[in-house]
């Protein structure tokens, strides 16, 4: 037998020696385009050639944290102590203050060291706590339209999401009991998002009351995203649905300090709840991290602490902001509702555009034509085609142009 090399038939290429074939793995090759991907794109390039672009894409706070935070991650930094590895679920005393504020703000008693676990984000959080929980076969239920993560994190752990309309909360409800009793396997995750993203749905504590006894009937996890816990308008206190009675037996909720601290760049969220949840979320962040930077942890705790009032201010601000663009938009014809709490506005696109052109489409003609992104609902599954999600992160006099700027470009559309 001989040992040399096989060559190839007379004709064809030899193949090549330094490189080999990537295949990406099935859990990746199941999630959908990323449908903001055109946008991002255009946006991209419109700036890079000098355009002002308003951005109303994405929910990233253009505010600053406050002084206070910043100077004690300064003076942390400087502490050489805290420059080697974290603990991955986080140094006790953060923990501890967020065990604070749940107990202030809903009248919640966890245990920081079996019921708190701190995140890399909730984003991150989530998407782990889905790896620890959900395996093929597995299915769970989530709102539509839908926060992207809330599907593809289950789906890169391998398993199904049924996505039930999150427009009417009673029938919510009655559609997530009809799934489990005609589903088989029965779904084993609900995934709820209150005040929801995109659609800025809102609901009452007794919402959740419902909630965990579906989760007891029908023998499923919840996972709360309450992302938008600390941006409320006009008197609305959203509620934690761990302040539902029994909600620790059957669920955990993340919450984030992105939105109403600032420190969205910072990557700080906290999952906190059901015991078990929590320790196989600390199971699966003990291989994959070694815990956050312990700065950034400390300066957290003096933001927890110190900052209460600051978050108000914040929320006050993001109020106005909403007050000014749905004003402007109604001014020049559409019929948008003032959301009680969250970053976004969720506006349905008026007549004639809402037949006349796609989602996508709109949204690209805003962007080229009038300088202004914005999120079409589209990328939100869909439930979401004919709205665009507008994000509160520009100031009150940007955003009045943002309307001026929308208002043009339809009029020069028009024939």
């Amino acid at each position: 037998m001989s040992d040399s090399i096989p060559q190839p038939p007379p004709g064809e290429p030899a193949p090549s020696s330094d490189k080999v074939r990537v295949e990406f793995a099935s859990r990746v090759n199941r999630l959908p385009p990323y449908m903001f991907g055109r946008i991002n794109n255009l946006l991209y390039q419109k700036r890079r050639a000098g355009s002002d672009v308003i951005d109303l894409g994405m929910g990233n706070p253009s505010d600053p944290p406050e002084d206070v935070v910043v100077n004690k991650l300064i003076d942390a930094a400087q502490d050489i102590r805290n420059h080697g590895y974290s603990k991955s679920n986080g140094i006790l005393n953060l923990r501890r203050e967020v065990a604070s504020k749940y107990l202030t703000r809903y009248g919640v008693r966890l245990d920081p060291d079996n019921e708190i676990i701190v995140c890399l984000g909730s984003k991150e959080g989530f998407s782990h706590m889905c790896l620890a929980l959900m395996g093929p076969g597995d299915t769970a239920i989530c709102p539509a339209p839908y926060f992207p993560v809330h599907t593809y994190a289950v789906a890169l752990a391998a398993g199904n999401v049924i996505a039930l309309d999150v427009a009417d909360s009673d029938r919510f409800l009655s559609n997530i009991a009809y799934t489990c009793e005609h589903l088989y396997p029965s779904p084993k995750l609900l995934i709820i998002n209150y005040p929801h993203n995109p659609s800025s749905v809102t609901v009452e504590p007794e919402f959740f009351e419902e909630v965990v006894k579906l989760a007891k009937r029908y023998h499923f996890m919840v996972i709360s995203d309450f992302a938008y816990a600390d941006v409320a308008f006009d008197g609305y206190r959203p509620p934690s649905f761990l302040a539902a009675k029994g909600a620790v037996d059957v669920g955990v909720e993340f919450t984030t300090m992105s939105k109403g601290y600032n420190m969205a760049g910072w990557r700080i969220g906290f999952c906190c709840g059901n015991p078990e949840m929590v320790r196989a979320l600390s199971i699966i962040k003990g291989y994959y991290d070694y815990g956050m930077f312990q700065a950034i942890q400390i300066a957290a705790i003096v933001a927890l602490r110190d900052t209460e009032a600051a978050v108000e201010k914040q929320s006050q601000i993001y109020q106005k902001r909403r007050d000014v663009l749905v004003d402007g938009l109604r001014r020049i014809g559409w019929d948008v509702q003032p959301p009680k709490a969250g970053m976004f506005v969720w506006a349905p696109i008026p007549e004639p555009w809402r037949s006349r052109m796609s989602t996508m489409d709109f949204a690209m003609m805003l962007l080229e034509q009038g300088d202004v992104a914005v999120s079409p609902g589209s990328g939100f599954g869909p439930a979401g085609d004919g709205f665009l999600r507008m994000a509160l992160v520009e100031n009150e006099n940007r955003l009045r142009q943002a309307v001026r700027h929308i208002s043009r470009c339809l009029d020069q559309n028009r024939g």
